[in-house]
């Protein structure tokens, strides 16, 4: 199967559809303590930032203690480590619980709104007339509703840090970095925050490859979960027969729709593992390269005697956290992709619903 898009204009109807049923919960009884664990996990990333900018001020300095050989500095900056290292891991622990919990709560509501659409007036018997892709219900209800809840807290907070470290490491790289002098065909020019400019630059290079490469994985992630979900379904039936009499064209007629379902998901499920090599490719490059082109960025500095190890290190320490925060759609395609899938998936069965409310009318 083709992983070329179908020429058919995107629907964006059953993501907002999605949000319009979601966002529900923010009006529920629930809603001062959804705020009150968001507003505690925004803390939290506040205070790792500021945790993670102390560690690079501490690179700096046992860096420089190395080089000046500087025993009772090192010493000091050793104790110093665990003592940032302690509340680091506390943040982040603490920031798990928030997330988790919050995530619970709002699957929580969103199912339990979805069962009483779906069984209220007894839909579920109706449903499966409407021929589309709001079949099989129960698994929208079950794994859509969970996963298009757990994906927005953590992309959203993980967007949050992002801007934090970007503004704040910025910072840092056009101090520490300064200026580059350049010669070129007998002139020289300066090239003011240069670190900064090759960040922006690599980034910008590595999300435009994520984006290139990965354009096709919603729709293969949505696929997927469609053969996945209609497996479960054919085995459904399978089960639900076994209760009656079956003759031998009968038995033969149901192994035939699972297997043809079994082929369907080993197929999109070759068609996932195609989008994540290509993918891989390109955030498993970023890992590998960024902090060495950090280093290779202050070499000219190092070597003029402008700039002291640790602060070379400082330098390619704040240039990983520039280029991670700037690179936020490389690290989180593949899930940002998966919740759209499944938020998709989640907003086409309220249209169902909402179709089947127009047609039939109240009771």
């Amino acid at each position: 199967m083709s992983d070329a898009p179908s020429p058919a204009p995107a629907d964006h109807e059953p993501l907002r559809r999605f949000w319009r049923g979601a966002r529900g919960f923010w009006r529920s009884r629930d809603v001062a303590v959804a705020w009150g664990l968001i507003g505690l996990l925004v803390i939290c990333v506040v205070l790792q930032v500021f945790v993670q900018y102390r560690l690079n001020l501490w690179n700096r300095d046992f860096f420089n203690a190395l080089e000046f050989r500087d025993g009772r500095e090192i010493w000091r900056q050793t104790y110093l480590l665990m003592a940032l290292a302690v509340p680091s891991i506390g943040l982040a622990v603490f920031a798990v619980w928030c997330r988790m919990t919050f995530q619970r709560r709002w699957r929580a509501w969103l199912t339990a709104t979805l069962i009483d659409a779906w069984l209220g007036d007894e839909r579920y018997r109706r449903l499966d007339l409407w021929n589309g892709e709001h079949q099989n219900a129960e698994y929208r209800i079950a794994e859509d509703a969970r996963l298009a809840t757990d994906a927005p807290i953590d992309l959203v907070a993980g967007l949050l840090g992002s801007l934090l470290s970007a503004t704040t490491f910025v910072v840092v790289l056009w101090h520490v970095g300064g200026a580059l002098n350049v010669e070129l065909s007998g002139l020289t020019f300066s090239i003011p925050g240069y670190l900064v400019v090759a960040a922006v630059v690599y980034a910008a290079l590595t999300t435009g490859a994520m984006m290139l490469v990965g354009r096709h994985m919603v729709d293969v992630i949505e696929c997927k979960n469609q053969a996945e979900s209609e497996l479960k379904y054919a085995f459904a039936r399978l089960r639900g027969s076994a209760a009656a009499p079956m003759t031998s064209s009968d038995i033969e007629a149901t192994t035939m729709t699972v297997g043809s379902a079994l082929r369907d998901v080993i197929r999109q499920w070759w068609r996932l593992c195609g989008q994540h090599m290509r993918t891989t490719m390109v955030s498993h490059g970023n890992t590998l390269l960024a902090p060495l082109v950090g280093l290779i960025l202050c070499v000219p500095h190092y070597v003029q005697g402008t700039m002291l190890l640790g602060e070379v290190t400082q330098a390619a320490a704040a240039f990983v956290a520039v280029q991670g925060a700037f690179n936020w759609l490389v690290d989180n395609y593949p899930r940002l992709a998966e919740w759209l899938s499944s938020a998709n998936r989640v907003g086409t069965l309220l249209r169902a619903f909402d179709r089947l409310e127009a047609v039939e009318g109240p009771g």
